[in-house]
């Protein structure tokens, strides 16, 4: 789905899972890693509620149409997969009481007895079973599709049903890959492969409006989504697990933008913040006096030039072009200045908060900034056609607080290649999705939060030929075949090692310019206990108190 300094990278001890001939992931624990802010609080309210900031999803709420942040933050809420991730990015079981790795390409998955969703129907193997089939199936369209083309039957082109899903009992099911997949186990955290209850089938977008779920929150009422207002959450009372809610519930309120969200958390209005305005970076912490987080994240944000756009196919020309523009982008003075030093200027396309992180990836020297070089590539492309190009138009989303920094880049571009480019604001974050997904925009901002902490997280689902999210139309024979063997490789060092390479061959194309990792940047209201943030910036809202 859709921030970072440097710190000891994430690890995943553990879950090398294909190597191993069996393994049960650990019961349902309480979270016990993480990186804490210091704030330990002494208990609060189990009634109050807790109010945070939020988006307008984009669509309607379905695990496996949902794949960006403002819908993901209320999926991840209402809905409980096999596992979890704790604060630190460790696996903890959820709805699964073990997951086995039999072979490289065979789990079993055992689910733990007597859960129920919030309409009282019990949670068994056809939960997930038909959930994933309705989420794989190529004429149901669903964003998250992708996460289903390991397993055995799924098709892009027709279509099929998921034949590597297996009942065997109520409560036991096996899933067998159509190869080997090193960390399909670790995945399953991810809100695509929530369960559904069998209600959902009857008519999958009404249900989406009013979704009914297994997780630690359930919405407040029936019309409890207020389009581009809010949505009311309240603890689900039945659910058992490792994220029980330790509050009242969870009011997430969309804010047109960053500022006013800002000024709620000063003024008492709203308890949580995970994102603060441009124009706060540099007095933040102190303005929240203890109160506030500047922590990795598994966050990375970059500038995708689409493959519909002229003169930037990926050939000779598109090449040099999408070269010049990245060599033509200052990030060093844009994080220092823009940013505060609460982003770091990319080496490559993932996350240092992830195991088998690199910064020297072959090729990333092409995110150096170089106006001359820059000047000197653009002219070599003009050379095989000249640019007929009026605007160069950077889209993005005015509700993000993505102004400034696009404004930054555009001048930066404009003032080293002698070119024209702005940035183009859409309203909200909605609205700009829909445009991006129609080809109506040209280059455009774009990042991800990652689903499971992971390198392949980052590279699979962004580039691979037909990923569910490839927004540019990204295709390349040699980068499909690369990270189809480093997904392969039961040696996680030979699978790190293989997924590098694959990072080379966009450095040598450029689908995306890496541009920065993010840091978290939140804070919470005087009064407000428990908070902490996970390792992919999303606070822990049933920890918090007040």
């Amino acid at each position: 789905m859709e921030d970072t300094l440097k710190r000891n990278k994430i690890g995943v001890a553990g879950l090398a899972l294909l190597g191993a001939t069996s393994l049960v992931l650990a019961g349902c624990a309480s979270n016990t890693g993480g990186s804490g802010n210091g704030n330990e609080g002494t208990g609060g309210s189990t009634d109050a509620v807790i109010t945070t900031n939020g988006s307008e999803p984009q669509n309607p709420l379905i695990p496996t149409n949902t794949n960006e942040t403002g819908g993901g933050k209320v999926i991840d809420s209402i809905f409980a997969g096999l596992i979890s991730y704790a604060a630190d990015g460790s696996v903890v079981n959820d709805a699964a009481e073990s997951i086995t790795t039999d072979s490289p390409t065979q789990l079993t998955v055992k689910i733990r007895k007597g859960l129920t969703f919030t309409n009282g129907e019990e949670v068994t193997a056809d939960s997930f079973i038909k959930a994933w089939n309705y989420g794989a199936l190529a004429s149901n369209k669903q964003n998250s599709s992708y996460f289903f083309e390991d397993i055995e039957g799924f098709s892009y082109d027709e279509d099929s049903e998921l034949s590597g899903l297996k009942k065997v009992d109520d409560h036991t099911f096996t899933i067998t890959l159509n190869k080997p997949a090193a960390d399909f186990a670790q995945r399953l955290g991810y809100s695509a492969f929530a369960p559904l209850p069998s209600v959902a089938f009857d008519d999958m977008k009404a249900f989406g409006e009013n979704p009914i779920g297994n997780g630690p929150y359930k919405l407040a009422e029936e019309g409890a989504w207020q389009h581009d207002v809010r949505i009311d959450l309240v603890p689900n009372e039945d659910y058992d697990g490792p994220r029980k809610a330790k509050n009242g519930g969870l009011d997430i309120v969309f804010y047109a933008n960053q500022e006013g969200a800002y000024q709620d958390l000063q003024a008492g209005n709203l308890d949580v913040l995970d994102a603060i305005p441009e124009s706060a970076l540099e007095t933040y912490e102190s303005d929240l006096d203890g109160r506030a987080v500047n922590q990795p994240a598994a966050i990375f944000q970059s500038l995708t030039i689409p493959e519909w756009l002229d003169g930037f196919q990926t050939d000779e020309e598109g090449k040099l072009r999408r070269a010049a523009i990245s060599h033509a982008i200052n990030r060093e003075e844009i994080t220092k200045v823009i940013f505060k030093d609460t982003r770091t200027p990319a080496k490559d396309f993932t996350s240092p908060v992830i195991d088998g992180w690199s910064d020297s990836v072959p090729g990333n020297e092409v995110l150096e900034y170089d106006p001359e070089l820059a000047k000197e590539l653009w002219d070599q492309a003009n050379a095989i056609k000249p640019y007929n190009g009026e605007d160069f138009t950077i889209s993005y989303n005015a509700d993000g607080g993505h102004q400034t920094w696009v404004d930054a880049v555009a001048n930066s571009i404009s003032g080293t290649l002698g070119i024209t480019a702005v940035g183009q604001p859409f309203p909200d974050f909605a609205t700009y999705l829909d445009a991006r997904d129609n080809e109506k925009v040209d280059a455009f901002r774009s990042g991800w939060q990652a689903d499971y902490p992971g390198l392949y997280n980052f590279l699979g689902p962004l580039y691979a030929t037909g990923a569910g999210s490839n927004d540019g139309k990204y295709s390349d024979a040699k980068f499909d075949d690369l990270i189809a063997k480093g997904i392969s490789e039961t040696d996680e060092a030979a699978r790190n090692a293989t997924l590098l390479e694959a990072q080379s061959v966009l450095f040598e194309d450029l689908p995306a310019i890496p541009l920065w990792y993010s840091n978290v940047n939140g804070g919470w209201a005087d009064g407000v206990e428990n908070v902490e943030f996970g390792w992919n910036s999303v606070p822990l809202y049933y920890e918090i108190t007040k």
